[in-house]
């Protein structure tokens, strides 16, 4: 038997209006997960514990079965590890975004956050404007690291952690009342911006009709983190599939392998196809039991406001990453166990993340059911199936006790 997990991120919604009532979920055509529910198992299940914020970082290890309230030390050391961050037990790791700013005639203290990921920033372009932050601001205290398109490391050797608050909870709001209270931190935000601003990079990304990415912005501090290995918990070799720096962090805490897939790059044009193809390999041909296939489109889609690219990012998921690896498996007359599910939702309405729960879909190969289902929110709801704690839905994957 193998297994595959699927993770839409963010694909959870609420009803919209202009689509006709329905979540993004249930409004796009996905025959592929309709086809699998109406074999399989679907339910709601609740993957951030109480009083926990409802990020990609939590949630996603929930989903790989780790309580985030034993396992969880803070979002930007799990991506420090993506990157090859060797962090010391009194390093703090920052989350450093390149963020764009309203840009109006207000001190920076009075600008709004535009854009969190400054038109989702090529890794490339963003090599550039980080290099030139640091040049100026790097010491022995504090080191940039460059992570995957606008999401990047900051290293605080002897830091604290402190609270700050994640860019897409404010987005088109004043950044007074979310500044870091750091005194540090907030004069190298505030000097990124003098440092960015005119850019000539930036120059050129406005004459293209691009976001410039004119500041940096600080936040998920933590300490090294100290996963458990997922082959020793539950006797499966596994390999992650994601171009996002958390997931891989995840992956290297959690002793997994992280399968590099060339023109994935975490957006809306990311290579699907190639993600589908690189998952069936690994299960067919490299000796993996379980490949986590990441898919970070509906998120972002879901920050950007955008209901209509939402749909697309869940279609092209279901068509272009959902149907290939059944299909592929089945031509290889894998027996499989699969689930599909978001890691939390991000509602269309508020543009971030909430904790409610999530509907998931559980299908195995040789135990095909004849149901009724569609794979959305309320019918998962009225499945009357819950799961109270997601790290048991590997568990529930795994048939284990």
């Amino acid at each position: 038997m193998k297994y595959v997990v699927i993770l839409g991120d963010g694909m959870a919604d609420e009803p919209i209006e202009a689509l006709d009532g329905k979540t993004p979920l249930a409004f796009a055509r996905t025959p592929a997960m309709d086809s699998l529910a109406a074999k399989g198992e679907i339910g709601l299940v609740h993957t951030i514990p109480e009083g926990m914020s409802p990020g990609s970082d939590t949630a996603n290890l929930s989903v790989l079965g780790y309580d985030p309230k034993q396992y969880y030390t803070g979002r930007s050391p799990l991506e420090a590890l993506s990157i090859g961050v060797e962090m010391q037990k009194s390093d703090v790791a920052l989350r450093c975004n390149l963020v764009t700013l309203t840009e109006d005639d207000a001190p920076y203290d009075e600008q709004r956050i535009l854009d969190h990921s400054s038109d989702e920033i090529s890794t490339e372009d963003a090599r550039v404007l980080l290099e030139a932050v640091a040049k100026e601001m790097e010491d022995e205290t504090y080191r940039f690291y460059v992570g995957t398109s606008y999401r990047h490391c900051l290293i605080w050797k002897n830091g604290t952690v402190t609270g700050l608050t994640p860019p897409h909870d404010v987005l088109e709001q004043r950044i007074r009342a979310y500044l870091p209270k750091d005194e540090k931190l907030l004069q190298m935000q505030r000097r990124s911006y003098e440092i960015l601003r005119e850019h000539p990079l930036n120059v050129e990304r406005r004459a293209k009709g691009l976001h410039p990415a004119n500041s940096l912005w600080f936040w998920g501090a933590g300490t090294r983190p100290a996963l458990s290995s997922f082959e020793e918990a539950h006797h499966k070799k596994g390999a992650m599939i994601s171009a996002v720096d958390l997931l891989k962090g995840i992956a290297v805490g959690a002793g997994m392998d992280n399968i590099l897939v060339e023109g994935a790059n975490g957006g809306l044009d990311t290579d699907y196809e190639g993600k589908a193809r690189a998952a069936v390999k690994a299960l067919a041909e490299d000796g993996y039991d379980l490949v986590y296939v990441h898919v970070e489109a509906p998120d972002e889609m879901g920050h950007q406001g955008s209901a209509e690219k939402k749909v697309r990012a869940i279609e092209y998921l279901d068509q272009r990453v959902i149907r290939l690896i059944q299909e592929g498996l089945e031509a290889a007359g894998i027996d499989h166990r699969m689930l599909i599910m978001p890691d939390h939702p991000t509602p269309i309405r508020v543009r971030t993340h909430t904790a409610s729960p999530v509907p998931y879909l559980l299908y195995d190969s040789t135990a095909p059911q004849k149901r009724e289902w569609r794979y959305q929110e309320d019918q998962a709801k009225e499945s009357g199936n819950v799961v109270a704690h997601g790290w048991d839905m590997m568990k529930r994957l795994f048939q284990e006790d």
